[in-house]
Order: structure tokens, then C-alpha cells, then sequence
């Protein structure tokens, strides 16, 4: 009998064919995750690190500013808040959502919040159960903001949500006291502006604003979630030119964060804020009050140069208003105040006036200089007036003086001599005189909004910008400091100090330096025997003069008093630099009044010069300090 025997192939190329496919995904499936694994290691690493980690930015202290005697003008005091820590409530949260959920619950659906509303109201019961505790404490009544709380948490959940801002420091003391040190609530401390002399050279001092983005150089990786405390940013005066030098240097911390966004361990890195760097500014601050208590209730601005140097001692503008009505923030209430006032306008750097009659040592420089006057032998006679075609022009004496030379013409202000000698010179050399002391152009002061346009009214401007023809009369009118001249106080001063150097500029500066050389520019171009004509007119009117009430016995000087007209406003003018034989200080003064009032710059304006001459030598009799050794930070 014979069997059958089935047979088989030990090798089935259909089970090739499969093997080769298996083979080649498990190829691939390998290759994916060596790329994955091998190649995109950094890449997973970099989005899980963005994913759970967090960037906190905290801005270091502005820099001080003192005066160049070492007192601080602005410095930075401490600022209490009590802040609540979220990251350590999310229990407490979970707990009253359901609470509160179990309350709404009850309620017919339509009723009924839905879920992202109950947990905000969640929330704010929470904050509110930890605010009354401070309420408790301080004696309070205050009320959380549940929709401040609800935006903290959808912008900025890492930092901790600010329930009580600016405490009183005794307040903090008694926060400090009672708060247990592992409670969520915790007395946060920062620094905010201080301007200890209050509303004393605010223009020149400036404000700051509030700086919602902080920079954070060289501090952790950019492309991680950042949160930013706020900083602050100079908004005017020297907070705005130096901001950069203030600004303090930012520190922070990287925190990790769990999937909700808080914090669950101490900071990775972290790096402390660092003050910015100090300024030493050029003001004598018991100068700037002196000058400050003298024009209290009164518009207008004074300046005082350092005569050698130009370096800015006063700088005040009125009326002003206190820095410290800035800190934290300026009510809407205080700036419409400050508006209605006029207290913006700086007008020691921004006030557009014509210079009045302290130009007529620009017109007398001029003459001597072109011949049209010479010392002691040049005279007019001053009935009261001159007639200028049919035009009368009068001497502000409506009596006459009587005859007068150039000194005794300066020292009495007589404008007849004035309109004469002008006339016979002409415009155009007046105006060049003026535009050689820098009337004609800005100072370059660092300050922010200075006036930038001051011109001289000659021909040609009033042509270019009037569209009509220059007449007798306006060269009668500019050499007495009247028509389309505007100037600004700083200028004046600055042509005080270049007069009294005997040259023809100065370059104000706000910075002190003790090593700074004295300044030298062009010659004002005069004879000794020239120039003392004129500054002895200057002196005999500080003396004797229209300038007399600037006089302070004991102390030499020469001024020269000016009145002018703005409409609707008049101009009260003085100018004067001390001691007369070594000239050290110099200043400008100028007072608004009211029109049709009777208002002088020698019995207005001058006033005020005595108050910073007399304050100035009370220093100049006083021991010598010690010199500051200042930080710059």
C-alpha cells in the first residue's frame, strides 16, 4: 500500500516579501525615533523648557540726583505694599469653587453662572477672606476688585497680586508685627521717586512716568513667557535727558511653572536689581530756594550762572508745582490744576519775551564798537521824548533826564540816548551785536523743550516774516530791547556771564564739575577803556541806579533793569553779575504783570537778584565744606 507524503518548501519567497516589509517599517519606526530622539532633543527641550518655565523682571532703583554741594535733590524711598501670593491658594481656590458652585446649584439653570464666572467669584472670596485680615489689622475697610484680580490672573499669575499699595511706613510696622512669615500675605517692599525739597526746581528736575516694559539685558533666555514688575521713565527736566544713566540695572528670577501656570519651587536663577548710576547736578539748592521764596505768588523765571564756568547754580520757573504729587501717579484732579495755572511751561528755557531795556547793553556795545559812540565825549539831551518822523517816542522819565553820556545813560536807563544813538548806527549792526552774544540760537542746555527758535528782529526777519518793510520807528523800538526780539531768561544769563568774562558766549551746563575749566570764547571786542564805560554804568545803577533794590551792602555788583511789553502781559527785567572786581555769579530775572499796572523791573525784578546775591554771599562767608566725595553709584 502505498502513502502519500505531503511535502514543503523550507523557503517561501511570498514570506521574502513579507519579511522585506517588515523590515523596512521597523527602518523607519527606528529612524523616526533616532531623528526624534538624536535631532530633535533640542528642540523638545527648548519647548518644554518655554512651556514650564517663567521669566520674572524686576527693575532696579533709579539713580540720585544731588546738588553740587552733595544734598539730594531726588532720591528714592521705600514702598509698602501688601501683596497675596496665588500660587499657595490653589487649594483654597478648588475649595470655595465648590462651595460656590454648590450654592449656585441650587438655582433654576438660566440662573446660574457658568463656569469661568463662578471661578472669578471663587477667587475674589478667597482675596477677600485674606484683605480682611489685613482690614483687621490696619483698621480698614476695604473691598477686593474682582475684576483687577480676574485680569492679574490672565496676564500676570507668576507675580504676586497687590492688594494694598503705598502704606504708611507705621502701617508697614505693624503689618510686620502681626503677619505670620509663612501666611500668603506678605509686605512687599519697593522703591518709588522722592524729592525731598518738594515743588523746589521742579522743571529742572523733571518727573517720572510709569515704564510698563522694563529691559532685561543679558538675563535668561527672551524666548521664555516674561513678566515684568513696572519701572519707571523720566518724563521731563533731568529724569527725561539722563533717564538712560538713572536707570537702575534689571534683575529677576526664572521660576518653574506647573500646567496652570504657578510657581512650584523656588526661583532657578536669579539676579538681583541694581541702582542706577547718581547724577551731580550744577544747582546750589539754598540758592534755588532763596530765589524761590522771593517770587512766591509771582509768574515768571530766574537764573544764575556760575560766571567762569556756566554752570547753572538757579533755574526756577513759576509757577510750578510739587514733584512729589507725581508719586505714584499725578491725579486728574492735580493736573488740570497745575494747567489752569500755567505751570507746565518752564519759562526759564521755554518763555518768549523781548528783553526790554537790559538790551540796551547790546545796543551800547554795538555803538562804541562801530563808532556811533564814544565814552565820555558821545551826550544826548532827554527831554522826555524823541520824535521819530510824526511818531513820538517817550523816555519812560516824562520828565527828561537831562543830559546824559553812555554810563550815566545806562545807570538811569535814559532811552532817549538810546533811540539817537540806534538811529545813527542802524538795525543791522545792533542786530549782529545780538546775534554775537547768542540770541539768535538756543543754548544747548540739557534740558528737554528748550525754546528752539529765539531770534533778533532786523530787516530782513521782519520782511521774511512779516511781509513789511522796516520803518525808522522799529530801529527807534529795538534799541531800547522792545519789537520782535524774543529771548529767553536763560539767554539773558548767559549774555550776563559772557559780558562780565569780558567775551561773547556761554555754555550753560547742568552738571557740576569742581575740575571744570573756565569757559573762553570770542572777545566781546572792546578797549578797557570801552568796556568799563559800560559795566561802570552797570555799576552805578546797582549802586545808585534803577537796579538799587538789588544791592547788598557789603557785596559789589553791577545790574541793569529792563521793562517790557508782551501783550497782554508787561515785563519786569533785571540783570547783574557779582562781585563787581572778580565777577563770579551772574543773573537774569523777569516777572509778568498785568497789563496797564504799573510794573518795573527795578522795583519788581530786582528784588528777587538781591534775594540770590544776598543768600549767595552768606555762603561766601561760611567755613568751607568738606569736599563730597560723590558716588556715582
Amino acid at each position: 500500500m502505498s502513502r502519500l507524503i505531503e511535502t514543503h518548501s523550507a523557503r517561501n519567497p511570498r514570506l521574502f516579501l513579507f519579511y522585506g516589509l517588515l523590515a523596512a517599517m521597523l527602518a523607519v519606526l527606528a529612524g523616526g525615533v533616532a531623528y526624534r530622539q538624536l535631532f530633535k532633543t533640542l528642540l523638545y527641550s527648548e519647548r518644554e523648557r518655554q512651556q514650564n518655565q517663567r521669566r520674572v523682571i524686576v527693575p532696579g532703583p533709579r539713580g540720585n540726583i544731588y546738588d553740587r554741594h552733595g544734598k539730594v535733590l531726588v532720591g528714592n524711598r521705600p514702598r509698602f505694599s501688601v501683596v497675596l501670593g496665588l500660587a499657595e491658594l490653589r487649594l483654597e481656590f478648588r475649595a470655595e469653587y465648590k462651595v460656590v458652585k454648590a450654592n449656585y446649584d441650587k438655582l433654576p439653570p438660566a440662573e446660574r453662572p457658568n463656569t469661568a464666572q463662578m471661578a472669578q467669584i471663587a477667587r475674589a472670596s478667597v482675596a477677600q477672606r485674606y484683605l480682611d485680615q489685613i482690614n483687621f489689622i490696619l483698621g480698614r475697610q476695604e473691598k477686593v476688585r474682582s475684576a483687577d484680580l480676574k485680569r492679574h490672573i490672565e496676564q500676570t499669575l507668576l507675580l504676586p497680586f497687590v492688594l494694598l499699595d503705598d502704606l504708611a511706613p507705621e502701617e508697614y510696622a505693624r503689618l510686620i508685627e502681626r503677619l505670620p512669615v509663612d501666611s500668603p500675605l506678605q509686605v512687599y517692599t519697593s522703591s518709588t521717586r522722592d524729592y525731598p525739597f518738594g515743588s523746589a526746581a521742579a522743571h529742572t528736575l523733571g518727573y517720572t512716568g510709569v515704564n510698563n516694559d522694563p529691559e532685561a539685558k543679558d538675563f535668561g533666555d527672551e524666548s521664555r513667557l516674561t513678566f515684568k514688575m513696572k519701572g519707571t521713565v523720566g518724563r521731563s527736566g533731568l529724569e527725561k535727558v539722563f533717564d538712560e544713566q538713572l536707570q537702575g540695572e534689571t534683575g529677576g528670577a526664572i521660576y518653574l511653572v506647573d500646567p496652570a501656570g504657578y510657581k512650584v519651587a523656588r526661583p532657578i536663577e536669579q539676579r538681583l536689581p541694581v541702582q542706577g548710576n547718581n547724577i551731580v547736578t550744577s544747582l546750589d539748592i539754598e540758592l534755588q530756594q532763596a530765589a524761590e521764596a522771593a517770587m512766591v505768588e509771582r509768574i515768571g523765571a530766574a537764573v544764575a550762572l556760575d560766571v567762569k564756568t556756566g554752570e547753572v547754580l538757579v533755574l526756577v520757573s513759576k509757577p510750578d508745582y510739587d514733584l512729589n504729587s507725581f508719586v505714584p501717579r499725578l491725579s486728574t484732579e492735580t493736573a488740570k490744576t497745575i494747567e489752569a495755572s500755567g505751570g507746565w511751561l518752564n519759562r526759564a528755557i521755554q518763555g518768549q519775551y523781548p528783553p526790554g531795556s537790559t538790551f540796551k547793553v547790546i545796543t551800547a556795545i554795538a555803538g562804541v564798537r562801530s563808532g556811533a559812540i564814544e565814552p565820555g565825549i558821545s551826550k544826548s539831551l532827554c527831554p522826555g521824548y524823541l520824535m521819530v518822523g510824526n511818531r513820538r517816542f517817550p523816555c519812560w522819565n516824562h520828565s527828561g533826564h537831562g543830559e546824559r553820556d553812555l554810563t550815566t545813560a545806562i545807570r538811569d536807563s535814559c532811552n532817549i540816548f538810546f533811540y539817537k544813538h540806534g538811529l545813527e548806527m542802524g538795525p543791522e549792526l545792533i542786530a549782529a551785536e545780538a546775534k554775537r552774544f547768542g540770541y539768535n540760537h538756543s543754548t544747548g542746555i540739557e534740558l528737554p523743550y528748550e525754546y528752539a527758535t529765539p531770534h533778533v528782529a532786523d530787516p530782513a526777519w521782519k520782511l521774511a516774516n512779516m511781509k513789511e518793510r522796516w520803518v525808522p520807528g522799529d530801529t527807534a523800538n529795538i534799541s531800547i530791547g522792545q519789537g520782535d526780539t524774543l529771548i529767553t531768561p536763560l539767554q539773558a544769563a548767559c549774555f550776563v556771564a559772557s559780558l562780565a568774562r569780558g567775551e561773547t558766549e556761554t555754555k550753560p551746563t547742568m552738571l557740576h564739575d569742581p575740575k571744570r575749566p573756565v569757559q573762553r570764547t570770542a572777545p566781546i571786542g572792546l578797549t578797557p577803556t570801552e568796556y568799563n564805560a559800560i559795566i561802570e554804568g552797570m555799576r552805578q545803577s546797582y549802586q545808585i541806579g534803577t537796579g538799587r533794590l538789588a544791592r547788598v551792602d557789603g557785596l559789589s555788583g553791577a545790574a541793569k533793569t529792563g521793562t517790557a511789553q508782551k501783550k497782554p502781559i508787561e515785563l519786569a527785567w533785571t540783570i547783574a553779575f557779582a562781585p563787581f572786581e572778580n565777577p563770579q555769579i551772574a543773573i537774569a530775572v523777569v516777572l509778568e504783570g498785568a497789563e496797564d499796572v504799573a510794573f518795573g523791573g527795578g522795583a519788581n525784578a530786582a528784588p528777587v537778584v538781591q534775594a540770590i546775591l544776598t543768600a549767595w554771599k552768606a555762603q561766601q562767608e561760611r567755613p568751607p565744606e568738606p569736599e563730597v566725595n560723590f558716588k556715582m553709584r
